[in-house]
């Protein structure tokens, strides 16, 4: 594996991973305090990216946006099913 696939793939699992811990803050805590325009202005870039990736044939930046995607959507769903628990 070269450096230049070392570091894509290095960044994706970083930019990726970055968002599990908001799903789980969403399953926890509820997604009050997400905003959904953010939510799709996010999930339109991270798709932009996906098809950057398909057009270069860049294994990286196809498998970590099209994660991303998924989560996004996951945290999307959530938000919308998961109220913040009453304390």
């Amino acid at each position: 594996m070269g450096l230049l696939a070392t570091v894509g793939g290095a960044a994706a699992v970083c930019t990726t991973g970055a968002f599990i811990p908001q799903i789980l803050k969403i399953r926890r805590q509820g997604g009050g305090d997400l905003s959904y325009p953010m939510l799709f202005l996010y999930l339109t870039g991270i798709l932009l990216w996906l098809v950057y990736g398909l057009i270069l044939h860049a294994a990286a930046i196809i498998w970590a946006n099209a994660a991303t995607a998924l989560l996004v959507a996951i945290a999307l769903v959530l938000k919308a099913t998961h109220r913040h628990p009453k304390t």
